[in-house]
């Protein structure tokens, strides 16, 4: 049984984590399954949105396999250098929607924050818990959490490693909506397929400005988000989009 499971629906990629007897948790295995699941979705034409989840009704990633980390030393992990993948992970192009419908805690909070947006099941629950292990976030916890939910609640969360629901994590700004538990992958599916329906051109830009208002100056970010908006103009989809409109019929966006 493969530990990482993918499927496409719809120009959607869907990648489900398959370790549910282990709550999901990430190990070496897991890790380079997804890692390579999404690399390719990213780099296949004809998928237009990626959708990532958890096997079975607990939990989307409950953390990272402790286990088998355990043991390890300063220089084993410094040489090894794991971490480092996730940021080719955290900057695909396309977008990314978490379809969280349980446990969300340690790595599993964090993926699921380097994904674009979350759509969370009404039992989801999310935390940095790495504290009681006598270490912190290390795959950009700190810093994502803090940007997502501001300075009090990270370190809230992060210094005592207690858990928030679905509810909290909505009004604290982490989850961009909170579904029923059985309505998870149907909403999330929704979500994506739309996604995939628009243009590749101005839904890659769109999550490529949003980004760099984290990243940079106001100003700079309204000089970037101008500069992307006219290079559309320059695309057949924004012809058929507007034409479309003006028609009042649906578009036909080529991707170009």
């Amino acid at each position: 049984m493969a530990v990482v499971e993918t499927k496409i629906e719809e120009g959607v990629g869907v990648v489900t984590i398959n370790r549910p007897e282990a709550l999901n948790a990430i190990n070496s295995d897991v890790m380079e399954g997804l890692l390579q699941a999404v690399a390719a979705f990213d780099a296949d034409d004809a998928i237009g949105c990626i959708v990532l989840t958890g096997a079975g009704d607990k939990a989307f990633v409950a953390g990272a396999d402790i286990k088998e980390m355990a043991s390890k030393s300063y220089m084993e992990m410094y040489l090894d250098d794991r971490q480092s993948g996730w940021e080719v992970f955290a900057n695909t192009r396309k977008p990314m929607v978490a379809a969280v419908n349980g446990f969300a805690l340690g790595g599993g909070c964090e993926i699921a924050m380097m994904c674009d947006f979350i759509i969370a099941s009404d039992k989801a629950k999310f935390g940095q818990p790495e504290i009681k292990l006598g270490v912190i976030p290390g795959w950009g916890g700190t810093q994502r959490l803090a940007k997502a939910v501001g300075k009090a609640k990270a370190m809230d969360l992060i210094l005592t490693g207690r858990m928030m629901d679905a509810a909290e994590a909505e009004r604290a700004g982490l989850v961009a909506r909170i579904v029923q538990h059985e309505n998870l992958m149907d909403e999330a599916m929704a979500a994506a397929k739309a996604i995939a329906g628009f243009g590749r051109p101005s839904v890659m830009l769109a999550k490529e400005a949003v980004n760099r208002a984290f990243e940079t100056t106001l100003a700079e970010g309204i000089h970037f988000e101008r500069r992307a908006f006219y290079s559309l103009f320059a695309t057949d989809d924004q012809k058929e989009g507007m034409a479309a409109f003006a028609e009042k019929r649906a578009p036909e966006f080529k991707n170009r």
